[in-house]
């Protein structure tokens, strides 16, 4: 038995959490058999991404000492670690977390988050490149969001 199945049945055992909250938790340390082996039948054995990539690039100086250009690298392991870090979070917080969000215009519901979830929306990211090209009268930005 691993060390964070031992600690969440413990946690279990001392009431500290929910029947549903330790399954949950259990479900989100056990990696999808998928992610652990290439699928068989693809197109040959493509690398999973590993960074998640933005870059923003400005002509305009914004007043400042030359053009503006912004490069974030966010590991793909900090997503998913992030969502197994979600099954931490105790049902009804969610909930209010989820309500929140609803009252400002943004339909997303926490609770349907799940690991193989991320897993999939992650295969779907190597194929994503979008470039948005504004043009003002003196400025032009350009946005490329990508995975590497």
């Amino acid at each position: 038995m691993n060390e964070h199945r031992r600690q969440i049945l413990q946690m279990l055992s001392e009431g500290k959490i929910s029947a549903d909250e330790a399954e949950r938790l259990i479900s989100a340390f056990e990696e999808p058999a998928a992610a652990k082996s290439p699928e068989n039948g693809s197109k040959g054995a493509t690398a999973r991404p590993k960074y998640l990539r933005v870059q923003v690039d400005s002509e305009d100086d914004g007043g400042h000492d030359g053009p503006t250009r912004v490069n974030v690298r966010v590991p793909m392991q900090l997503l998913r670690a992030g969502v197994k870090l979600a099954y931490l979070i105790p049902a009804a917080a969610l909930q209010k977390a989820n309500l929140a969000m609803h009252e400002k215009g943004i339909p997303v519901d926490l609770t349907q988050i799940k690991p193989e979830n991320l897993e999939d929306l992650v295969e779907q990211l190597s194929d994503l490149s979008v470039d948005v090209d504004q043009k003002d009268a003196n400025t032009k930005v350009k946005v490329r969001v990508f995975c590497e």
